[in-house]
């Protein structure tokens, strides 16, 4: 009997309990529920907005899951401390510990953070593209892949060079591309024997034959120095980008032939 009359009483302090905070609680405890609910549907509305908007303005492929999930956790977060307010919650608390922990994340990946940003600014700014040669931090290829905290070049001699994002934002860019048509410098050395005209004309007739040079541009041939043992001739001419390599080889191997046909021989030989 004294159990039973025990636990009527424990029953009994458990339902005053309950009722009190019902009383107390239970309207506000209602709102938060309803406000959590409404709040997550407002969120996915907004994050289907938002991807139908990113994919509109062509906001690059690689920027769009990150934006969208920035934008989205931050909601959620706001959400979850708007209704931790409404129940009682103190938003300092919330406020000093995320505050903490952000600062203890940004010390531990600063760096990381540095080629984040760098990321998104050659995504957004776009001081090159896939598909261009660059020329940064002492490399030299064609951009394969942009990613957020790195991009990857491929270079000539098929090497993969990976470079952080961070540092090749902060340092000279050299798009050899964007312009779609680059210039081919060099100089030829001839001696004082040969005839100016017979070389020049040399010269611009192995310009004419070769297909990789730009015949609707501003080639150049002329003399550039008068040294002590020859005259210094400089020859400009406009190829494709990825053609610079190989017209340059054919270049010279077609003036070589045709001044050792002529007769016309080169300093100190």
């Amino acid at each position: 009997m004294i159990t039973m009359k025990l636990s009527d009483t424990k029953l009994h302090e458990l339902y005053d309990s309950a009722y009190e905070w019902v009383i107390l609680h239970g309207a506000t405890f209602v709102i938060s529920i309803i406000v959590l609910l409404i709040g997550l549907r407002l969120i996915k509305f907004i994050g289907a907005r938002l991807r139908g908007r990113m994919s509109n303005r062509k906001v690059h492929s690689s920027l769009q899951p990150f934006f969208l999930s920035l934008s989205l956790t931050a909601l959620y977060v706001l959400l979850i401390i708007g209704v931790a307010a409404i129940n009682g919650a103190s938003i300092s608390s919330f406020s000093a510990v995320l505050g903490g922990f952000t600062v203890a994340v940004g010390l531990a990946l600063s760096g990381t953070f540095q080629n984040f940003a760098g990321g998104v600014l050659i995504l957004l700014l776009k001081p090159f593209e896939l598909e261009d040669s660059i020329v940064a931090q002492g490399q030299d290829g064609k951009v394969i892949s942009i990613q957020i905290f790195y991009t990857v070049l491929i270079t000539a001699d098929n090497k993969t060079v990976i470079i952080p994002n961070g540092k090749l934002f902060n340092e000279v860019i050299v798009n050899v591309t964007r312009e779609g048509r680059r210039r081919l410098d060099f100089e030829i050395k001839i001696g004082y024997a040969a005839d100016v005209q017979q070389v020049i004309k040399i010269i611009e007739n192995a310009i004419k034959t070769n297909k990789a040079i730009l015949k609707d541009t501003n080639n150049r041939v002329g003399i550039s120095a008068l040294e002590v043992d020859g005259v210094k001739y400089l020859v400009n001419v406009w190829v494709n980008p990825s053609d610079i390599l190989s017209a340059k080889l054919a270049l010279h191997e077609k003036i070589l032939i045709d001044m050792c046909a002529a007769g016309i021989r080169l300093p100190g030989v």
